[in-house]
């Protein structure tokens, strides 16, 4: 069985990517290898960051390995937060950053926003990327205790319910993560 790792300690992303590529793959977290270390991302776009994580996992501990980074944009702040997502108010609380997204977002007439994710993948010594984006719309208050990050208030297009709304199924079977990573099991199947 391949041995994976996946480079993140969020228990729920570590959950939603196994649930996606089922048990064919031995997935381990950054905790399992004995990393404990803040891996950086300071790239100005979502490859950028994903790639980072990989590079530095491949280099301190040789392993076959992915890493992924997501984010909302918000077309009527101008694409904000997009890669400072997870600290857009300053800080890592998410109910800050949502608070601040609402905030910014109050009388604006257009709320259209898209979530995206990339994953870099290194395996047997190649680098790859996977893409996964879902559109959809910001709304004026929270709803529902599911997800995590921005799901309370993002509505995907075609549904009238936030992620956060959904059983961890329904939004595996849309979200851009899962599409992503969808992309990646269905590569990995083939390698």
């Amino acid at each position: 069985m391949l041995q994976l790792v996946f480079a993140t300690n969020n228990a729920h992303k570590l959950e939603e990517v196994q649930a996606i590529i089922g048990n064919k793959f031995n997935l381990k977290s950054l905790t399992d290898i004995g990393c404990h270390d803040d891996i950086p991302e300071t790239g100005v776009t979502f490859q950028e960051n994903a790639q980072q994580k990989t590079d530095y996992l491949v280099e301190r501990f040789d392993v076959n390995c992915f890493g992924d980074d997501s984010g909302l944009e918000i077309d009527a702040l101008g694409g904000e937060p997009g890669v400072y997502s997870a600290r857009y108010s300053g800080s890592r609380d998410m109910e800050q950053n949502i608070e601040l997204v609402l905030e910014r977002l109050n009388g604006q007439a257009s709320r259209k926003a898209c979530f995206k994710t990339v994953i870099s993948l290194f395996l047997a010594g190649r680098q790859y990327f996977f893409e996964g984006a879902i559109e959809g719309r910001i709304i004026e208050e929270r709803r529902g205790d599911g997800g995590f990050g921005y799901d309370p208030i993002f509505i995907p297009n075609g549904y009238s319910r936030t992620f956060a709304e959904m059983s961890a199924a329904e939004k595996n079977l849309i979200s851009h993560r899962s599409i992503a990573v969808s992309k990646m099991a269905d590569f990995l199947n083939q390698f």
